[in-house]
């Protein structure tokens, strides 16, 4: 029998682990596995990892140690987590959700990958479930993608959020509604005819985006939740504490405060939290931010304060403890604080080693990349390993959160 290289299951969601299994070495032979692929701008994705077949000639990642290469030791996802771009400063991520990623994964002689090719497999991951409809939005001022799981629903509903990036970013609401929950994926900056810096920000728009939600058949009206990234963690917070009807919200790495570009809400103005740009560290072509902004207890930043107590609504913080984009730890610490005083109900997971850009898991660590609005290569900080086991935690976490909080809502409202 041949070199057999198995991918289970080979066709799957991208969010979900899978066993890579190798099978016809010789007993003890040394090998290299390589998993490789190409995003949608034909940039090359790959991670290496050695090891030593066991007696009987096979390799089970789940249960042998890689000896060397992107990573070391027992990692059954980690040929996926420790994906690196050729190119430097690339981040993966998936513009067009309605393909799949494919990745190939192959098995070589020797430790590197210039010995004989002895086997190839493809996986095939994808970004949308069986059934799952994605529906583009323009309806106003709204530009936006939903996800709808398959069925009648009604299906809790989520507005899901990413930061200072811009853009309409898809992938994670595609797998949030591949999970149960119908998602809606807002654009507000650097997209179509929104400006990556506008003069300021209205709360009004993303209210809209509630409301669209709402109104949803699939979609049940008393059960709405939010999240998001950076920038958009902190439009998430500012949208539950001014905007009735959102029962739980998710901060992915955020500050509590209204940061960099100046808030409306309801004719009044929520100004930005200042920075001093004297305080941006080089690290080598990259530039680190995380000491810029205001501390979350100087007197000045109390304005730029978002006041998340206002709502009754139930609260996830989630950071990285080697975030470089901006000291999250320390700014949701003060947040949760604010939230427990007040008797709200506010958990919070903060990650050793992680950064960050804290993603759906096995997307691969982003510590630095070019910031295309700003026009810098950011520092986003993160170790690989513990930012990859971050990520899986709190993938799970959010949606227990969602599950507890919305659907628990869901089923009251019935009896």
């Amino acid at each position: 029998m041949g070199v057999r290289i198995v991918v289970l299951p080979s066709i799957c969601l991208f969010d979900d682990p899978v066993q890579v299994k190798v099978e016809g070495l010789s007993a003890l032979q040394a090998v290299t596995l390589r998993a490789s692929l190409e995003d949608e701008t034909g940039e090359l994705f790959q991670s290496f990892a050695y090891h030593r077949a066991d007696s009987n000639g096979e390799l089970d990642l789940t249960e042998a140690a890689s000896l060397g290469g992107s990573y070391s030791g027992v990692e059954p996802m980690g040929l996926l987590w420790s994906l690196e771009a050729k190119t430097p400063f690339k981040r993966l991520a998936k513009r067009n959700v309605l393909t799949p990623f494919h990745i190939t994964f192959e098995v070589y002689e020797g430790h590197g990958v210039s010995g004989q090719l002895l086997g190839r497999c493809l996986c095939e991951r994808r970004f949308l479930a069986e059934g799952v409809k994605r529906v583009p939005v323009r309806e106003g001022r709204l530009k936006a993608t939903l996800f709808l799981p398959p069925g009648p629903g009604s299906f809790p509903g989520l507005i899901d959020l990413y930061g200072s990036g811009g853009g309409l970013v898809e992938y994670r609401a595609s797998l949030l509604a591949s999970r149960g929950f119908a998602t809606l994926a807002l654009a507000y900056l650097a997209f179509e005819d929104f400006p990556a810096f506008p003069e300021f920000l209205e709360l009004d728009y993303f209210g809209e985006a509630v409301e669209f939600l709402k109104k949803q058949q699939q979609v049940k009206a008393s059960a709405i939740g939010v999240l998001g990234l950076s920038k958009g963690a902190d439009m998430a917070l500012a949208l539950v504490a001014f905007w009735p009807g959102i029962k739980a919200a998710v901060s992915i790495s955020g500050t509590g405060f209204n940061s960099f570009i100046p808030l409306r809400v309801k004719g009044l103005t929520v100004p930005a939290l200042s920075y001093n740009l004297e305080k941006m560290k080089a690290v080598g072509e990259a530039v680190d931010f995380s000491e810029i902004l205001e501390g979350p207890r100087d007197p000045a930043a109390l304005k730029c304060r978002i006041p998340a107590e206002k709502s009754s609504s139930k609260f996830l913080f989630l950071s990285g403890q080697d975030d470089r984009n901006w000291q999250s730890e320390c700014y949701c610490q003060e947040a949760v604080q604010c939230l427990q005083q007040n008797g709200r109900h506010v958990e919070f997971y903060c990650y050793p080693g992680a950064g960050h850009l804290l993603e759906p898991p096995y997307m691969p660590l982003c510590y630095a990349s070019i910031h295309k609005p700003f026009g810098l290569i950011m520092l986003w900080g993160g170790k690989w390993r513990e930012h990859a086991k971050a990520q899986e935690d709190a993938w799970q976490r959010i949606q227990n959160f969602f599950r507890q909080h919305l659907q628990d809502s869901m089923i009251k409202s019935y009896l």
